[in-house]
């Protein structure tokens, strides 16, 4: 006998588990309260009966995972009466180094035969018959039906309560309880797994006594038959019928069985794509089934799609029902919740703002908000459609639940027939049948079916509803499928041909998506271990590079996605290659990005390219399943004690027998299971993915980093107390990591100069690590939660906050009817309630009018939430939170509020458990220091995102304090823009200095034009500045202006264009007020200049004006959503426009030779008019001067033209703005020094007589040629120059 060395066998254990007589009938205790439900009904302790052997060195035997997983629910018992039918499902059992075992397990029912098993069910049903008679028991659970209502009739009681299938008779029922045999292998072969477990449940249970004992297969499928090697298939035998498999080689994608094609059935194409992008996003997935392998099917189905990566947090397909607390876990994960009868009302979830919940049965996908679109999306959806008609199959249309469309296709065919008359459960077709008989019927009344009728009966064809009714359903019930039908090996392959060419889709796409990948990865310098003990404060990956390479619409995706510890893992493989062996998923990623690059070059293309390779892949299954590589040796008999056969049973197994492992026998030279001596590590090497050095040391590290993959055995209401205070410590640390990225991000350069590494964010990035701040904050919040309210636990805490809040304040009377179960429904104040009387300024001018006062804007929590409730284009739970957060966080109060809503300790024992992370007074307060940080950056992160929001904006005009412009006969006006749009003009009242108006999101506010119509009798009015505030978000913007308008004084301006300054947040309202006065030193180009100024020497205008150049230059190398205002920069205080004027105005002669000084714009008019002149008599030869006069003739004419209310000042701006633009005005200045007016104008040692100083000017100017500047449409006034 050749048998196969330990770690390469096919199984490791065959198990039993079932009732325990010796027990007795024990409830299951782990699975909560069961008493109201019928006896039947309720579930029972189930033990690990047997299993064997004993104990294998390289897989452990887990006797409390097995027996947990095998039978999830326990044991079910059934009547006679009821169906009992029996049911095939596969579990996985996770280890701490995140390796898996796995498990295939077959339930069936078997006849209980002990009298004390019957005695007992027989006085349950006792005790409960008597339970139900007692009308307090029926008040107390009426909510589960009319048998336990006191109203229902006793009549329809008594009839539900005799109704056989209900309850248990001793004297005339038959009882049967489940038992479960299973399998345990290093590798989920399936299909292979589920014909030998029905095979030998059959073989038990037959009414003949079999050739061979049970033990006989048992022990051939343990000890004799060999794991089949990477790349080869094998076929063994089981009772009457051969079993044949195959295992992908090392160059093809993993191991996997499971139906595809049932998925795509149950889910369509659309909900297993908004699965798919979920579980990339590591957001926490939660699948809802009646059926154990569904929630399989979809878990593995879809990690299987994801390949080259991996999922890398808790997975737990089948969540056995004592293990529901877990769902409180602040983790990512995936877990599957199997359910009976319930509905999803009865789930208590604890947070549902990041989470993706899969109802498989029904077919819906209730997803996150916020979920971004997997890019080529459409084009991929269309791919795998042109698959599924290609193989056949049925498939959900459409997602989310909403009306089941189903769509069949010819296999082979490219033809699609829509068949509406199906759905999703097993009487998809049955439900298409009243329409059909009813227009029979009615058919039934024509002569022409008569004629017809006789002609089909020749040919024996449909001719009466009924038959028709019974072909339909024998129809149904040849196409439903049953979980425990064995395939055939023709089904057997193609489905894997199926399953194959639906993840090379998914494959193909990712190599198109990372094929320049290794261009970005980081490699370290330093030593393995020096790398290792600094991981996590490495960068490992250029991201900002490699987003700035993608398409637009993809960023949303890729900016979260490559933050994930998903494409962290995949990173950090690349990297561990160069020193050890490479991952193998990674070496199968990297040959098929290698054949990629051959085949389509090395240039990235942002096409959509369907997948080919599947052909060649196809081949290799096909190959495996025509030739079989090996056949393993066929059971035979053993050395057993004989036993009598019973029908129906499956026998207590020899263990002498099943627990002596044979000798290892040497096979000889030559023999074709010479690759058996390979298979121990490539266990390890393929499907583990770690070679024993690896293995011992991520053990190491999953010991000493957070629980990720917990231990199913140890995941007692114990176990979950200690397993939570580590949760809290992994939140905390993720909060520190959180907080510093998004600090040493923010900060740039200036984090680089403190030694944080080089790191730039934009803001595409900046969003999403703001919206996983966000995420990291709702998981803090679910917690430890008592009972959920809503999807998000954080908006849930604050609207309990605000009832109580608003319920103490005492300044307005309390309505009675003010505490509602909806919190979230309570009518908002118009006006802002009124805050803490704060000591106000009042200043007054010459004239004694009232000066507008700034009132400071209450911080608090509940201001903020009303904000935010009246914004209109938010409706969940789920995006007022995350709205609110962004709000607090560009306020720079996320810590303040926080601290404020945790301060309510009464609040949240009644809220929050004691292990939650809210109730950990240490952890947080230092949660709250790490959030505190981020104060010292600024962020723009509401403004920026709610950009549809209507925003109340408060304007105040200061005017003089001088007598004769404090105030203006005219009709003044203004106009208020930002990054997003203006807002019109605005009518002032005539004596009124403050507006308040509401518009639609401005953005970073830029620019304010105010201007008056010049009429009454006094109309010049003094203007020293004017502040706007954004009354959400506290932003408050100075425009300094310091000018006259009107006419006959000044420049003769009667609207100015004011650049805007924000105001820095630190600032009192008082003392914004008192001192924010324009002093003359500190003016823009648009202030009044007197004689008497001192002048500014040339070094220091050079420096001014290099200064200025060089902000625009840094401007335009940072990335784009970096870039602050360019307005400012050109026109703001110190800007390019302001020191071009110095340069004008340097060496100006008129200051001496003129009574009444002369502007800048004076100087340029009177060129004007030599040039226009020049042009006239055509005097001038080059061509090139003539085309430079030219245009500034018809630049100068045009400003005049179209800028009739605009000053000389502000003429000089919109002239100097334009000339940057189209790149003109460093051709101008050589033109204009040359001219005879410069030399009457200017002395000699003056910018535009001085050569070398002229051409420093120019010099500068040039060095922007290769930027394109953009004018604001408020820049230019609109006008078209």
């Amino acid at each position: 006998m050749t048998t196969s060395p330990g770690g390469s066998r096919f199984a490791d254990y065959f198990v039993i588990c079932g009732l325990d007589i010796s027990s007795g009938l024990e409830p299951d205790q782990l699975s909560g309260d069961n008493l109201h439900c019928l006896p039947l009904d309720r579930p029972y302790k189930s033990k690990v009966l047997a299993h064997f052997p004993e104990n294998v060195s390289w897989n452990p035997f887990d006797k409390d995972a097995v027996g947990m997983l095998s039978l999830p629910k326990g044991l079910t018992f059934r009547t006679h009466n009821q169906k009992k039918e029996p049911r095939f499902h596969t579990f996985i059992i996770t280890r701490e180094d995140g390796s898996r075992t796995f498990g295939a397990a077959y339930t069936f029912f078997e006849e209980v035969t002990n009298r004390q098993i019957c005695a007992a069910m027989k006085t349950l049903h006792s005790m409960h018959l008597a339970e139900l008679s007692n009308d307090q028991s029926r008040a107390l659970y009426s909510h589960l039906g009319s048998v336990y209502d006191p109203s229902t009739p006793r009549p329809l009681r008594k009839n539900h309560l005799e109704d056989p299938e209900k309850f248990y008779n001793i004297d005339s029922d038959t009882l049967y309880v489940t038992k479960c045999i299973c399998l345990i292998t290093q590798f989920p072969f399936v299909t292979a797994c589920k014909t030998f477990l029905s095979l030998v449940q059959k073989a038990a249970s037959a009414k003949h006594s079999p050739v061979l004992p049970v033990e006989s297969y048992v022990f051939n499928i343990l000890y004799e038959v060999p794991l089949p090697p990477p790349g080869r298939s094998m076929k063994f035998t089981c009772w009457d019928r051969s079993i044949v498999c195959q295992r992908p080689g090392l160059n093809e994608l993993p191991l996997f069985e499971y139906s595809m094609q049932e998925m795509f059935s149950l889910l369509g194409v659309e909900n297993v794509m908004l699965i798919f992008t979920s579980m990339q996003l590591e957001n926490q997935i939660l699948l809802y089934s009646s059926d154990y392998q569904r929630l399989m099917l979809v878990a593995e189905g879809i990690s299987a799609l994801m390949f080259p990566f991996t999922w890398q947090h808790v997975y737990v397909p089948i969540l056995p029902a004592s293990l529901l607390h877990f769902l409180d876990a602040p983790v990512p994960f995936i877990m599957g919740i199997h359910h009976g009868n319930q509905d999803r009302s009865q789930l208590q979830l604890p947070s549902e703002a990041n989470m993706c919940f899969v109802d498989i049965d029904e077919g819906s996908v209730e997803i996150p908000e916020e979920l971004p679109v997997f890019p080529h999306k459409q084009e991929i959806m269309e791919e795998l459609t042109a698959v599924l008609k290609r193989y056949g199959v049925v498939y959900k249309c459409g997602s989310n639940g909403g009306k089941k469309l189903f769509q069949k296709v010819k296999e082979g065919s490219g033809s699609q027939d829509e068949d509406s008359g199906m759905s999703s459960n097993d009487e998809s077709a049955s439900t298409s049948v009243p329409s059909i008989l009813n227009k029979m019927e009615i058919l039934k009344q024509s002569d022409a079916l008569a004629r017809i009728r006789a002609i089909v009966n020749k040919v024996g064809v449909i001719t009466t509803s009924e038959d028709f009714h019974d072909a339909v359903e024998g129809k149904k019930r040849k196409g439903v499928k049953k979980a425990t039908d064995i395939p055939s090996e023709d089904e057997t392959v193609k489905e894997l041909k199926f399953c194959n060419n639906i993840r090379e889709v998914f494959l193909n796409r990712f190599l198109h998506m990372f094929a320049c990948y290794e261009e970005f990865v980081i490699q370290p310098t330093q030593s393995m271990d020096m790398w290792i003990s600094s991981r996590e404060l490495m960068q490992n990956y250029d991201k900002a590079a490699f987003l700035s390479d993608q398409p637009e619409t993809h960023l949303p995706f890729l900016s979260r996605f490559i933050e994930t510890q998903i494409f962290t893992t995949l990173i950090d493989n690349k990297i561990m290659s160069q020193w050890e062996e490479p991952d193998p998923y990674l070496r199968v990623f990297e040959t098929r990005l290698k054949v990629l690059k051959e085949k389509m070059g090395e240039a990235r293309t942002p096409t959509y390219c369907s997948c080919t390779s599947y052909m060649e892949t196809e081949s290799l299954i096909e190959k495996r399943g025509a030739h079989i590589d090996h056949i393993s040796l066929v059971p035979h008999d053993l050395e057993i004690q004989p036993r009598l056969h019973r029908p129906g049973f499956f026998p207590d197994l020899d263990g002498n027998v099943l627990n002596k492992q044979p000798a290892v026998q040497r096979p000889k030279r030559g023999d074709g299971a010479k690759w058996r001596r390979k298979d121990r590590s490539l266990q390890h090497s393929e499907h583990l993915q770690l070679n024993s050095d690896q293995r011992e040391k991520y053990m190491q590290e999953a010991r000493a980093k957070s629980v990720r993959q917990p231990k199913i055995s140890e995941m007692t209401q114990q176990g979950m107390v200690a397993a939570n205070w580590k949760f809290v410590e992994t939140l905390l640390k993720e909060s520190k990591t959180k907080t510093k990225r998004m600090l040493v991000e923010k900060m740039g350069q200036e984090a680089v100069d403190l030694g944080h590494g080089e790191m730039t964010i934009t803001g595409v990035e900046e969003n999403t690590i703001i919206a996983s701040l966000c995420d990291l904050l709702e998981r803090i919040w679910s917690h430890g939660l008592q009972t959920k309210k809503g999807k998000s636990a954080l908006w849930s805490h604050l609207l309990s906050y605000q009832e109580i809040e608003e319920c103490n304040d005492t300044s307005k009377p309390i309505d009675p009817n003010f505490l509602t179960p909806d919190i979230s429904t309570l009518a908002l104040e118009a006006e802002t309630p009124p805050s803490t009387p704060t000591k106000r300024h009042k200043r007054k001018n010459s004239r004694g009018l009232e000066v507008p006062t700034l009132s400071p804007l209450p911080v608090a929590v509940t201001f903020d939430m009303r904000n935010v409730q009246k914004m209109s284009e938010i409706k969940t739970d789920v995006g007022y939170a995350r709205a609110w957060v962004r709000l607090a966080l560009e306020k720079k109060l996320l810590s303040k509020h926080l601290k404020e809503l945790m301060s309510d300790t009464d609040l949240c024992r009644s809220l929050y458990k004691r292990y939650a992370f809210l109730r950990c007074e240490d952890e947080r307060e230092q949660f709250l220091c790490h959030l505190l940080s981020l104060n010292a950056v600024d962020y723009s992160c509401f403004t920026n995102t709610f950009t549809q929001t209507k925003i109340p904006y408060r304007i105040m005009i200061f005017p003089s304090r001088k007598l004769q412009g404090s105030s203006t006969s005219a009709n003044p006006w203004i106009c208020l823009a930002g990054q997003l749009g203006d807002t019109g003009v605005l009518q002032i009242g005539k004596h009124s200095l403050e507006l308040l108006i509401e518009h639609k999101n401005l953005g970073i506010l830029t620019t304010l034009r105010i201007g008056h119509d010049n009429s009454g009798m006094m109309p010049r009015w003094m203007v020293e500045h004017v502040l706007v505030r954004n009354e959400i978000t506290a932003h408050t913007y100075k425009f300094p202006c310091g000018r006259w308008l009107g006419r006959g004084v000044d420049d003769g301006s009667t609207e100015r264009l004011l650049v805007g300054e924000p105001v820095p947040h630190t600032t009192d309202s008082d003392d914004l007020v008192t001192t924010c006065s324009t002093p003359p030193k500190s003016r823009s180009p648009i202030m009044p200049r007197k004689a008497s100024e001192s002048k500014l020497q040339i070094p220091v205008i050079q420096q001014m004006l290099g200064d200025s150049v060089n902000n625009i230059v840094k401007h335009f190398y940072k990335p784009e959503k970096e870039r602050g205002s360019l307005t400012f920069l050109l026109c703001g205080e110190l800007g390019l426009v302001s020191c071009l004027d110095s340069v004008f105005q340097f060496g100006f002669k008129s200051s001496r030779l003129f009574r009444n000084r002369l502007y800048t714009w004076d100087y340029l008019e009177k060129s004007h008019i030599h040039f226009a002149g020049l042009l006239h008599e055509g005097s001038v030869k080059s061509e090139l001067k003539r085309a430079a006069y030219m245009s500034f003739c018809s630049v100068i004419t045009r400003i005049n033209d179209a800028s009739q209310n605009v000053g000389k000042d502000g003429k000089f701006q919109l002239f100097t703005c334009l000339g940057l633009r189209d790149h003109f005005l460093e051709r101008w200045l050589p033109f204009l020094a040359e001219s005879s007016v410069t030399l009457t104008m200017y002395e000699e040692n003056s910018f535009m007589r001085e050569p070398s100083l002229l051409n420093f000017v120019v010099h500068l100017l040039d060095s922007l040629r290769d930027f394109k500047i953009n004018l604001e449409a408020s820049l230019v006034k609109g006008l078209d120059l």
